[in-house]
Parts: structure tokens; sequence; C-alpha cells
């Protein structure tokens, strides 16, 4: 009996899924093509040095881009130190535009690391896909040289 309840309820779903698609089509106004999400959301890496350096988490939440970014510190203890990759704290991407190539978004300046002033600008960045599963990962607002990215599924 609990089997043929979900059943239902996954055909229910199933229904009002197909019927808000059919009735999206038939609308009489030409739609935008939308880009494929499908090369963008997943999990992207890069490294400096054979350390991790940044990595972020690209989703598509019913056609709306959302992520999160996370920066690591690289430091030595000491002078002769090998060098060590903390990571900080997740930051949410806003502002996100991805226009088939490449993805641009802001992180908050001020909860990345503290600001000079309290109304320091969010800082820009562009993950520019350059082939299957590899992306470029510029800074925007420093000019900094790319970073290689690899991305995976979640």
């Amino acid at each position: 009996m609990e089997l043929t309840m979900k059943r239902g309820k996954y055909f229910g779903i199933f229904a009002m899924l197909l019927c808000a698609v059919l009735s999206l089509g038939q609308s009489g106004r030409a739609q935008a093509a939308q880009p494929d999400l499908s090369r963008l959301t997943g999990v992207w890496r890069g490294q400096m040095d054979g350390l991790p350096a940044v990595t972020l988490v690209v989703t598509d939440e019913g056609g709306s881009l959302s992520g999160a970014v996370l920066f690591y510190l690289h430091m030595r203890k000491m002078v002769n130190y090998p060098v060590t990759s903390t990571p900080g704290l997740p930051e949410p991407m806003f502002g996100m535009n991805f226009d088939g190539t490449a993805l641009t978004f802001q992180v908050s300046h001020r909860r990345a690391h503290p600001p000079g002033t309290l109304s320091d600008p969010p800082v820009t960045f562009t993950l520019t896909l350059t082939g299957a599963n590899q992306a470029e990962f510029v800074n925007r607002s420093d000019r900094s040289p790319a970073l290689i990215m690899v991305r995976s599924d979640y």
C-alpha cells in the first residue's frame, strides 16, 4: 500500500510538471533561448602550487543560478616551512549572469575580508568556460592572472 501511495505521489508531481511545461510552450510569445547550464553547474576547483586555492559550487535551482565560493589562504608558518592551504568561510555569489560561455558574479568585499571602509564595493569575478569541464577564473576587480579551474559533478 505504501508503494502505491509513493507511485501516486510521483505520478501527480510528474503530471503537474508536464502541464507546466506544456502551458509554457503554448504561449504565443517567442521565448529567448536559455544557455545550456549543464556545462556550468557543479563543483569547480582551482589550485595554486598544487594546493587548493578556490572552490566554486554552482547550482541551477529551477532555471535560476545560485552558488557559493570558498577561498583558501596560502601561508607558511616560518620562512623555510612548506606552504599550507587553509579554507576560509564560504561566501554567497550574487549578481550571477551566464551568457553561455562566461559566468560573471560578485562576492561581498566586506564579508570576504575586512574592508578598507564599510562602503567597499563588491568584488567581481568571471569564470570563462574554455573546454569540457575546464574554465579560467579571473578576479576582474584587481586584474589578477587567470586560475585554471576543473569541474566535477556534485
